[in-house]
């Protein structure tokens, strides 16, 4: 318990971010073996980027294949979906198939974008946070407390919200 605290205190306390600051940028391999930067989506899209504990569980697949079954929407919002876990590209691999998942998994096993972004975990299961971030690469919103079941539904209201302002 105190190593988890302690986890917890170093996540949270190295970053905190909120709407208007720049999104750190980060280089990540996929589930496919490419390699992504956060820079590659700059001028182009908005960018889903969710945390979330590991593959292949219960609340995880919830939430992933909520964003798969709402994928043309967020075409259609020209927004990208990217997932980061600290699972490694194998496990990735066999969720992505599994699941049918369509957009990338990216492979965080060092904690380091979960650091870049203040994102808590314990071990190697990061929190359930999200980060919409807009095409100028500004963090629009930070969700906190995600609930998997209306998650994808509430950021494409709010995705709505941010293209008409």
């Amino acid at each position: 318990m105190k190593r988890f605290l302690m986890t917890m205190m170093i996540a949270t306390a190295a970053v905190t971010l909120k709407a208007g600051d720049t999104a750190p940028a980060f280089t990540a391999t996929a589930t496919d073996g490419s390699t992504i930067n956060l820079a590659d989506y700059a001028g182009k899209q908005n960018v889903v980027l969710y945390f979330y504990p590991e593959d292949m569980t219960g609340g995880c697949t919830r939430e992933a294949c909520s964003f798969r079954d709402d994928l043309s929407k967020y075409a259609a919002a020209n927004t990208a979906i990217l997932g980061v876990s600290m699972d490694d590209q194998a496990k990735h691999r066999q969720f992505t198939q599994k699941d049918s998942l369509t957009f990338p998994l990216l492979v965080d096993t060092s904690g380091t974008i979960c650091n870049a972004y203040g994102v808590p975990f314990s071990g190697h299961h990061a929190h359930r946070w999200t980060f919409l971030i807009g095409k100028d690469g500004k963090i629009v919103k930070t969700y906190h407390d995600v609930d998997p079941r209306i998650h994808s539904a509430e950021l494409l209201a709010d995705i709505a919200s941010h293209a008409s302002n």
